[in-house]
């Protein structure tokens, strides 16, 4: 997720949704269309010819949109992708998905103190940036 126009000192909160995964970009194209998700803009690791956690991939998010990387956050239901992208200097936000791996395998969704946000689920992360 790309920040514009955001901070504490701005009226609207505005940010653009986009994708970033290992995913080709045909594979998310569709999936976006079927499911009716809000994305602005769809990227794939592809595009950067690097996956996930190689630090191109969120580098590139950041300079696709002519943005510093601390004006750039990755959402992710996995702390080893969110490490990686803090360590190119994203914001990170952690959604819960404590059923991932089957209700009778509990996920630990534990909140990490080095994310930036932690939510129970994307409508949270949304009303606690404002949205």
């Amino acid at each position: 997720m790309a920040r514009r126009g955001c901070g504490p000192d701005t009226s609207e909160a505005r940010y653009t949704i986009c994708t970033l995964s290992n995913g080709n970009i045909g594979l998310l194209t569709d999936m976006a269309k079927r499911a009716g998700l809000p994305w602005d803009c769809v990227l794939s690791a592809e595009v950067f010819r690097a996956y996930k956690p190689d630090p191109a991939t969120y580098l590139g998010v950041a300079k696709v949109f002519d943005l510093p990387p601390d004006q750039v956050m990755l959402v992710a239901a996995h702390q080893d992708d969110l490490a990686a992208a803090r360590a190119c200097g994203l914001q990170t936000a952690y959604i819960e998905r404590p059923t991932e791996f089957g209700a009778s395998r509990p996920k630990d969704v534990a909140p990490d103190p080095d994310n930036t946000w932690h939510a129970k689920n994307f409508l949270t992360l949304a009303d606690q940036l404002g949205c």
